[in-house]
């Protein structure tokens, strides 16, 4: 479990990245929702990754 959340922001992080690839392969460009959705899971997953790599090392 531990090994989950320590990685749990790079997986966000790869989660916003195949939305937006999947965003570009199937011709979604014209809409703002994936590129949104992309927005927030990386967001969320650098803090995330910084704030749980944090904990683990203190």
């Amino acid at each position: 479990m531990n090994s989950f959340l320590k990685n749990l922001g790079i997986l966000m992080i790869v989660l916003g990245t195949v939305v937006l690839v999947l965003s570009y392969v199937c011709n979604w460009l014209d809409y703002n929702w994936p590129n949104g959705l992309a927005l927030l899971a990386i967001i969320a997953g650098i803090i995330v990754h910084i704030i749980m790599n944090k904990k683990i090392q203190d």
